[in-house]
């Protein structure tokens, strides 16, 4: 029996089948042949998400071998993409088109059809996640029928597809709005967590991108502004071994030592916090827009995100707080919050609200459910939202009315799967049967 892990390893599957599509009309003949025999079908990426999402006990479409680049069109910036083809693949096509996407998230592993589907996002004040740069989709329905949808082609199914957690049907090609290659000014540096606190509305404000990690037990912050460099200044990137003490030694290598010795020996987790803490130091570079938004994750975890409104991120960081202390944890991974502009997609996690993302980790088995749902709690008590990729206990009766569209995007999801032929379990769950 084929067996399938999400790269966590929390989540696995027992496919019927697993084929590997080269084009839309194998697609196609799958979630035919899925629809005859009365089975399910879901299409899977890299596995990132640390949810089911993507699981199926029939058959598995890999989009692996499609994963090219359609066309591009410099003058508008419009380029489009077959649906398998890796982030970090996508911005080395860009860069060789001298183009970018504007925003990026932290991880470049995900496919864009499964980074866009799951909500996947940057931060910047100003900016919304991956699915608001699309412009076009085309995927393939409950029927097998090969569908085009954009903002002027049946506008509904692609005002839900954008963000369609898998539902609606088999992502082929996206269409984005990319713009000319653009470099990154990158400052980071530590700072006290409570002047990150009574400072954050203005660190929001004044960068295109800020977000920082908040080392528990410790009282220190690690604060990351990125903003573009001024047109006509040189870029200044860091060298070579720079670069590779701090990104793969320092965050990789050296980190996983201490999460393995934290994980074994949980009682010396504060003290290797703060001598982390105590280590860090500023530095200042300047590369391409994609080096500068993702780094190399080869530290394995699990995690759980949510999203509450910008207003309260406060109360959700001292709530993080109150929860480690209280249940006497001892956490080894960095709390990460980021931000986000409102959008209109209907289950975006930034709909309708200026947002910001509280995310909690845990090394890759150390016990995580206690924890995650302690803060999970909390972050419900803040009108918060779960990233549909990342660990969550909720259901559609808690769902829906956090979502002012969520019976919009169900009628859409009836008219284009009426039969639940992409249905699994965790749908089931979050958007019922």
């Amino acid at each position: 029996m084929t067996t399938w892990r999400n790269w966590a390893g929390n989540q696995q599957a027992h496919p019927q089948a697993v084929e590997h599509p080269r084009g839309v009309e194998e697609v196609a003949l799958q979630v035919k042949r899925a629809l005859a025999e009365r089975r399910t079908v879901k299409a899977v990426g890299a596995g990132h998400s640390f949810t089911g999402v993507a699981a199926t006990n029939g058959t598995l479409l890999h989009l692996d071998r499609m994963s090219g680049l359609i066309s591009s069109d410099l003058g508008s910036g419009l380029v489009t993409i077959q649906a398998g083809i890796p982030l970090h693949r996508l911005n080395l096509i860009l860069s060789e088109l001298d183009l970018a996407m504007t925003n990026l998230g932290d991880i470049d592993r995900q496919t864009i059809a499964g980074a866009t589907s799951t909500g996947t996002h940057g931060t910047g004040s100003r900016l919304g996640g991956l699915a608001t740069q699309i412009r076009g989709l085309e995927l393939v329905t409950g029927d097998g029928s090969l569908v085009s949808c954009s903002a002027t082609e049946r506008p509904e199914l692609f005002d839900c597809a954008r963000l369609g957690l898998g539902a609606l049907g088999i992502v082929t090609a996206v269409t984005l709005q990319c713009e000319p290659a653009f470099h990154l000014v990158a400052d980071e540096q530590p700072m006290p967590l409570e002047q990150v606190m009574e400072e954050l509305d203005d660190l929001a404000n004044d960068n295109d991108h800020f977000e920082f990690y908040w080392f528990p037990h410790t009282d220190i912050a690690l604060t990351k502004r990125n903003n573009r460099l001024p047109a006509g200044e040189t870029p200044r990137p860091l060298s070579r071994t720079k670069e590779w003490l701090d990104d793969e030694f320092f965050a990789n290598t050296l980190f996983r030592a201490v999460c393995a010795l934290g994980k074994r020996r949980p009682a010396l987790v504060p003290r290797l916090n703060n001598t982390a803490a105590r280590l860090m130091g500023a530095r200042r570079f300047s590369a391409p827009s994609h080096e500068v938004f993702t780094s190399p994750r080869r530290v394995r975890f699990v995690e759980m995100e949510y999203a509450v409104p910008r207003s309260a991120i406060r109360d959700a960081i001292r709530a993080v707080q109150t929860v480690i202390e209280r249940d006497d944890l001892h956490i080894s991974f960095p709390i990460e919050v980021r931000v986000a502009a409102p959008d209109d997609i209907p289950l975006s996690t930034a709909f309708g609200r200026d947002t910001a993302y509280v995310a909690i980790h845990r090394y890759r088995g150390e016990p995580f459910e206690g924890y995650f749902r302690a803060v999970e709690r909390e972050m419900r008590a803040l009108d918060g939202r779960p990233h549909w990729g990342k660990m969550h206990w909720r259901t559609r009766a808690d769902l829906q009315p956090a979502y002012p569209r969520f019976d919009h995007f169900l009628a859409v999801r009836d008219q284009v799967d009426p039969e639940r032929v992409f249905a699994n379990d965790y749908l089931e769950t979050v958007l019922g049967p």
